[in-house]
């Protein structure tokens, strides 16, 4: 692991703390838009949400999405490929959000909330830290003790990563957003460096005492996500 990868880690409060930005006065928030699409392709989803991003007004609902992905190897736009060891019969794709290299596949809840952060009065850093809050809370309900760090965004446990931050922000609203391990072959991410760490090792939820399934990670990081980002609930 790199030195800047064995950085300590902050209290879980500290990550609290970052994570209370305040909504404009008086503005008035639509109720979010939840959608649970299952397992989709990547790349046509990663479209869906520059559409969706490019077309949204100031009256669009947000919306939050939670599925997961085949395998695959994504690349930040200033990624560099030398962190990729031995990708194999895996795709990769340079794509547009920041950070390095990671890999989704089967058994990852990959969550991509289509927030408005202006209307919510989000900073990027702000909505990094309510994304990293979200599994910090959802890890202590199953009795894991979690924490983020100050200069490598994800979650961690016991130096392991258990969750993947990875954001752009457009117009005023964000793409991307987080992959929460829950019950996948890790073997992938040994032919990476992940998140351009050397030897980062990676944990996930079932092996820790959490949830075993991509559903039923779902269901319980939801209303830790809606709380931290401060959004009504709603389905549509």
């Amino acid at each position: 692991m790199s030195a800047a990868a064995a950085t300590a880690a902050p209290p879980a409060a500290e990550c609290a703390a970052r994570a209370a930005p305040q909504s404009p006065e008086g503005e008035r928030v639509p109720a979010p838009v939840l959608r649970h699409l299952g397992r989709v392709e990547y790349q046509p989803t990663w479209r869906a949400m520059q559409r969706f991003t490019e077309e949204r007004s100031a009256a669009t609902p947000d919306e939050v999405w939670f599925l997961e992905h085949p395998p695959v190897f994504t690349l930040g736009v200033n990624a560099s490929r030398a962190h990729l060891i031995a990708p194999g019969d895996i795709p990769v794709v340079q794509i547009d959000r920041g950070g390095q290299v990671t890999y989704h596949g089967p058994g990852q809840l990959v969550v991509y909330p289509l927030i408005d952060l202006r209307r919510l009065g989000f900073g990027i850093r702000d909505f990094v830290t309510a994304l990293e809050r979200a599994v910090i809370d959802l890890a202590a309900q199953f009795g894991i003790a979690a924490e983020c760090r100050r200069n490598a965004p994800g979650v961690y446990v016991a130096g392991a990563k258990l969750a993947s931050v990875g954001v752009r922000v457009r117009r005023g609203g964000s793409l991307h957003g987080l992959a929460l391990n829950v019950a996948l072959d890790l073997e992938p991410f040994t032919r990476i460096n992940p998140c351009g760490y050397e030897g980062l090792a990676m944990t996930q939820l079932s092996t820790l005492g959490g949830p075993r399934s991509v559903p039923a990670a779902a269901a319980a990081l939801e209303p830790h996500l809606m709380r931290a980002l401060r959004l009504a609930r709603a389905h549509r």
